[in-house]
């Protein structure tokens, strides 16, 4: 199912299979009062980072997305997931975002991918 070269090692400590897209991407969170003032200057007010992640699942069967879509069913869950940044694996709570899943061929059981995106709970 997974591999070593999977940049999501696990959920809630079980392997997956690995992903056909994976993005990473790290976010600023700023102060609630930070903004762009009159005088045209932005005011970020950077207090912290989260990452989050694109994921997709390409051409994949009923039973391998009702897996995924299981794994990663909680409203929390614990991801080991390659993070750029540090340039190694992290492990972190995420929650996740809508999923979506286009049918491509009913009868071949055959689903064009499964994709969502994992949030980070709270930031660094």
């Amino acid at each position: 199912m997974a591999n070593e070269f999977n940049p999501i090692k696990s959920v809630d400590g079980v392997a997956i299979r690995c992903p056909s897209h994976y993005t990473y991407k790290l976010e600023d969170v700023s102060a609630a009062d930070s903004g762009r003032t009159e005088d045209t200057m932005m005011h970020k007010e950077k207090v912290g980072q989260l990452v989050g992640i694109e994921l997709s699942w390409q051409n994949i069967n009923s039973a391998e997305a009702s897996a995924l879509l299981n794994a990663f069913d909680p409203e929390y869950i614990m991801v080991e997931y390659f993070d750029l940044k540090r340039n190694d694996y992290r492990t972190s709570e995420f929650y996740v975002g809508n999923r979506q899943a286009p049918m491509y061929n009913a009868r071949l059981d055959v689903w064009t991918n499964l994709s969502f995106n994992i949030i980070e709970r709270s930031g660094v």
